[in-house]
């Protein structure tokens, strides 16, 4: 499209990246309509576990993650309103078996800015008195990370892009995007009124594969059930959050008396129905979650279940988000298939995203690395020092 900062772009997808998308184009300048077939962050941004962490084994990713810290640590200058971000720390713990993998991660780490250490098992019980360190070689920390508010901070992103001028057309689901003359020229709804547009970006999570079908695009998205639970803590009791490779788990802090616990994997489960799916906890997987969260926090070992949930995460072939134009239809741009770590990069995405629309290169992150080519060669994205994680946990770091 070349530098356009007047475009008009439509955004299919009212979750927190493309809220983030919407505030980015309408702060700049274009024209923006947001169609999502709910309400603002009617899907998986509202059950998100929300860790706000920059430890990850691919540099882009963890580039996308450093630069939204900037603005969860600066919300309401460069949004407004609140994100209810709390700053915890953070610490990813490994045996042995990934103790060299670790230490070339934090190196890259440290390289793109990221502010974290390596320190020993003896180092970490001084930081976290709670935590069972026997089985841990070695463990990165992040003094800034912590945990955002989910809901907070979709809602605050809208409301942003509403007093840029965006304008949002909810419970209103989109049946299909215009082809004309092999651009994407708008949307058509499911009323049947179309909806012109000088570009469509589609931002519809598990959804995102069936919108594409038609134009001849195919990502390959997977939809993964994933569930979380919060437990009873006590108030005296403290943590960082954790990405817990040994026992396969990560949790976090949720004010001062809840734990939320999730795995990053669990029981294999048939592809879920996105709009049809069970959303409150199986009871084996209470029992399986609280069972590793006191591997590393042995007090929280009978922690009363106060309640959780589940959703929907939207699984690419390489579990690493595809964001891009698709270069075989003009004008079309997506940004999916974030494998359940799309909240955490959503703001620097946002901003990316943006950037890619309206000047056609991406300038805050190079999301080069996320285009759809790699899917189309089978290119996958490998990690030189992925780690290998334990008791299934499921997803990559």
């Amino acid at each position: 499209m070349g530098s356009r900062r007047n475009a008009n772009v439509i955004v299919v997808g009212a979750g927190v990246v493309g809220c983030s998308i919407a505030f980015h184009l309408a702060r700049a300048g274009a024209a923006v309509r947001v169609f999502d077939k709910g309400g603002i962050c009617a899907g998986m941004s509202a059950r998100s576990g929300a860790l706000v962490r920059m430890h990850y084994t691919f540099r882009p990713e963890a580039e996308l993650a450093r630069r939204s810290l900037d603005y969860f640590q600066n919300w309401a200058e460069i949004v407004g309103g609140r994100c209810g971000f709390v700053t915890t720390g953070f610490a990813v713990v490994v045996d042995e078996h990934n103790a060299e993998r670790l230490r070339a991660n934090v190196a890259m780490l440290q390289s793109v800015g990221v502010d974290t250490r390596i320190v020993t098992a003896d180092e970490l019980k001084r930081i976290e008195p709670a935590a069972y360190v026997e089985d841990v070689a070695l463990a990165a920390v992040e003094p800034e990370s912590g945990y955002a508010d989910p809901i907070a901070t979709t809602e605050s992103l809208a409301d942003a892009a509403c007093r840029h001028g965006a304008e949002f057309v909810l419970n209103t689901a989109i049946a299909q995007i215009v082809n004309r003359g092999g651009g994407a020229a708008g949307v058509v709804d499911s009323g049947g009124h179309t909806h012109e547009a000088d570009a469509v970006c589609v931002v519809a999570g598990p959804w995102t594969d069936t919108l594409l079908a038609p134009l001849g695009v195919k990502i390959g998205i997977r939809a993964e059930r994933a569930q979380i639970a919060f437990f009873r803590r006590p108030p005296p009791l403290k943590h960082s959050v954790y990405i817990d490779t040994i026992a396969g788990s990560y949790f976090r802090p949720h004010g001062d008396d809840l734990t939320l616990a999730g795995l990053g994997g669990w029981k294999p489960e048939p592809d879920a129905d996105p709009d049809q799916f069970r959303e409150s906890n199986d009871d084996d997987f209470v029992a399986a979650v609280r069972k590793r969260l006191a591997k590393r926090i042995p007090s929280l070992a009978d922690a009363p279940y106060a309640h959780g949930h589940a959703g929907i995460y939207d699984v690419s072939p390489d579990s690493r988000a595809v964001m891009g134009a698709i270069s075989d239809v003009a004008g079309l741009f997506v940004a999916a298939g974030f494998s359940g770590t799309g909240f955490k990069t959503a703001p620097a995405v946002g901003a990316s995203m943006a950037e890619m629309i309206l000047d056609g290169r991406s300038a805050t992150v190079d999301l080069a690395p996320f285009g759809f080519e790699r899917i189309l060669s089978g290119r996958l994205i490998e990690s030189p020092n992925e780690y290998v994680m334990g008791a299934g946990f499921g997803h990559k770091l």
